[in-house]
């Protein structure tokens, strides 16, 4: 064999190794490309970094106080808004107590954990902004599929589930559940309407009506003459206010004004409601509704 030839085949063989190795290396990529990204897939699924908290008690459908490291922390759901029930000068909405309650339901019936997202953690209310989890199970996800909640306050990147939020929400819509049932309440920028005031208003009414029932019986119940510690006595202003709160309304009617939480307690120690003359929006630090109300 001459020089020319032994190089030829020479040649021939190492670029036949070269081919084979090549297809070797494709074929091993397209077999283990796939598992990879599956791999990731799931890891993305099921990376949740969960934190275990307190329940102290469920302000409304997407509202909760926890304890969180020691403080008592209120806790905003990411990526959803439900119906209004106690935001100040704000009327009580279509199925807002129906979403407060299931809420309260849920957060009351397992372990509860937080998780956060990339984003911030807290709004400018200093409220914690997680996904919520009671067992495991989303409470986001159940109020979105019970149709009680609307997907609302996207800020990326705190976006983490909101396809799946979404893709709750569109099946509820479908089927037209709760809030999707009432044709443009829920919209994409809030909820329109109020609750009617008629059950309010027959509430009061029969109210007043066993006032008046009351009084009439009370009217009739003339003490017994024969007994004159009766016919004498006389309820002290002690027992008829001791039934009111420190936050009872002032019989002058209007509104009181007060500096800080520190000068209102010293007139209501136990803070005041919304109702209340009292009442600052800006002493409701949590948003519930009650102001200066003692930890």
């Amino acid at each position: 064999m001459n020089q020319n030839t032994k190089t030829a085949s020479t040649s021939a063989v190492q670029e036949q190794k070269n081919s084979k190795e090549t297809k070797d290396a494709k074929k091993e990529k397209s077999e283990t490309g796939k598992p990879d990204k599956q791999k990731k897939s799931e890891d993305k699924a099921t990376n949740k970094k969960l934190e275990a908290v307190t329940l102290v008690k469920a302000i409304d459908g997407d509202t909760i106080k926890v304890k969180y490291k020691g403080q008592e922390k209120t806790v905003r759901y990411l990526l959803v808004d439900t119906p209004e029930t106690k935001k100040p000068n704000s009327c009580v909405q279509p199925y807002g107590k129906d979403a407060s309650e299931r809420n309260k339901e849920l957060v009351n019936g397992g372990k509860l954990k937080l998780e956060f997202d990339k984003g911030d953690q807290t709004d400018k209310y200093g409220r914690l902004l997680a996904y919520v989890y009671v067992d495991g199970k989303s409470v986001q996800e159940k109020l979105l599929k019970e149709g009680l909640a609307r997907v609302a306050y996207v800020h990326p990147p705190n976006t983490k589930y909101l396809d799946q939020f979404k893709e709750d929400e569109k099946n509820a819509k479908n089927k037209q559940m709760a809030i999707w049932s009432k044709s443009n309440y829920a919209t994409e920028k809030g909820f329109n309407g109020c609750v009617s005031n008629k059950s309010h208003e027959s509430k009061k009414s029969n109210s007043s009506k066993k006032s008046t029932s009351n009084k009439k019986s009370s009217t009739n119940n003339k003490p017994n003459p024969s007994n004159k510690s009766n016919t004498n006595k006389k309820s002290s202003p002690s027992n008829r206010n001791s039934s009111h709160s420190s936050a009872s309304v002032p019989a002058s009617g209007g509104t009181e004004s007060f500096a800080n939480c520190t000068e209102l307690r010293k007139k209501y120690p136990h803070g005041v409601p919304s109702s209340h003359p009292a009442y600052q929006s800006k002493m409701d630090r949590d948003h519930d509704n009650y102001a200066c109300e003692r930890n």
